[in-house]
């Protein structure tokens, strides 16, 4: 997994927001999305490869993927998360 101290130098390419990692429980939840075909990115494509992790920018609701420990910083790739994700489990 990525290091703090790395974490705390990324930040969002859309806005230059910090960065933090994604409560496992999300991205659980982000991954059952992708296997029922549910979750698009910002370019609307159906995401079909699961997340091991996720940097989260709490500011926007958007997430950039993490896949073999290496982190997805461009813009197209991120999900915006939907409008109520955080108030149907905790992941924050």
């Amino acid at each position: 997994m990525l290091e703090t101290k790395l974490i705390d130098m990324l930040r969002c390419p859309l806005d230059g927001s910090h960065l933090e990692l994604l409560a496992d429980d999300a991205v659980l939840r982000l991954n059952l999305a992708i296997e029922a075909g549910d979750l698009r990115d910002r370019l609307d494509q159906r995401i079909s490869i699961p997340l091991d992790a996720g940097l989260l920018n709490r500011q926007a609701d958007r997430v950039y993927p993490i896949r073999g420990g290496i982190p997805s910083l461009i813009a197209d790739e991120a999900v915006d998360l939907p409008e109520r994700f955080f108030d149907e489990g905790s992941g924050r």
